[in-house]
């Protein structure tokens, strides 16, 4: 049986499982030959955790089996690693929480070849989530424009996230909660963390799959949620150009959940105030999660 921290600490202590061995965060210990610290070989998940339960956890596993055959990890049994992240959600009686997962090639001597006797490591924690957005999903969210420097196969959940470090942290020193990335002709991609979402004439428009942006899982069910309620999607970029023309902008994430977007630099979005739709999506979206809670 996996060992557990003592009663006295659950609701406190960020909890890690590491080969189905429960323990405090604190604790954990990775190699320094781990193909995942040496170069970022790996790709990792994070779930949001609502009254105790994951939400979408089908969706994220579904992702994390297509970024782990992207980048050829063999030998990962998910069935396994998501029983031990229910496990270690329940060993710390998390109610509202964040699950990280993370999978890397494993050890080996550092060369840049894929090593042939490597075995893959699975680290995931479990943390208390304190909501960030509250008060910005009510008044709506400034960000920054920053330019798209990551490299071509965004649409793999990699750990390689140094651009997107760069990009937030502009953001932040701006006093925003965000950056949006654009390419060299004007294309809106996504936010370092988060899918991009714009409303124009009445139609919701996203980009569509493809390798320059994520697949977002909490954006996907938006989207089918929008369209479930007849609202109009199209799957096409944005590009800087039509900002000044959007209705509503807002973004979406497994955190973000759906957050307006009031401000891109210095200018304002529409009035400046979150529109009637992203709104709607925003309690349309709350309501699932109460029903899901249920």
């Amino acid at each position: 049986m996996p060992e557990r921290p003592s009663a006295a600490n659950q609701t406190s202590v960020a909890l890690a499982n590491l080969d189905g061995r429960i323990l405090p965060l604190a604790e954990a210990k990775v190699s320094a030959l781990d193909r995942g610290f040496l170069f970022g070989d790996a790709v990792y998940e994070v779930l949001r955790v609502y009254a105790g339960r994951p939400w979408l956890a089908d969706e994220h596993f579904a992702r994390l089996a297509r970024s782990l055959a992207a980048i050829r990890i063999a030998g990962v049994d998910l069935t396994r690693l998501r029983q031990r992240m229910t496990a270690t959600i329940a060993a710390g009686n998390y109610r509202e929480a964040t699950v990280y997962i993370q999978v890397t090639r494993g050890s080996a001597p550092r060369r840049h070849a894929f090593p042939t006797d490597a075995v893959p490591f699975e680290l995931l924690f479990v943390q208390e989530f304190i909501d960030p957005y509250v008060k910005a999903r009510e008044a709506g969210a400034s960000v920054v424009l920053q330019p798209d420097i990551r490299w071509g196969r965004c649409d793999i959940k990699s750990t390689n996230l140094l651009a997107n470090v760069l990009a937030l942290q502009a953001a932040k020193e701006a006093d925003c909660v965000e950056a949006l990335l654009y390419l060299p002709d004007g294309t809106l991609t996504e936010g370092t963390h988060s899918s991009l979402l714009g409303l124009h004439r009445g139609q919701v428009i996203t980009a569509a799959h493809g390798p320059s942006i994520l697949p977002g899982v909490t954006r996907d069910w938006i989207v089918a949620l929008a369209r479930k309620h007849e609202i109009p999607v199209s799957e096409r970029n944005l590009c800087r150009d039509e900002l000044a023309a959007v209705d509503e902008l807002f973004l979406s994430g497994t955190t973000t959940e759906v957050l307006p977007i009031v401000r891109v630099g210095g200018q304002l979005v529409a009035n400046g105030s979150p529109g009637p739709v992203t709104r709607r999506l925003r309690l349309l979206y709350q309501d699932a999660v109460r029903n899901f809670c249920a």
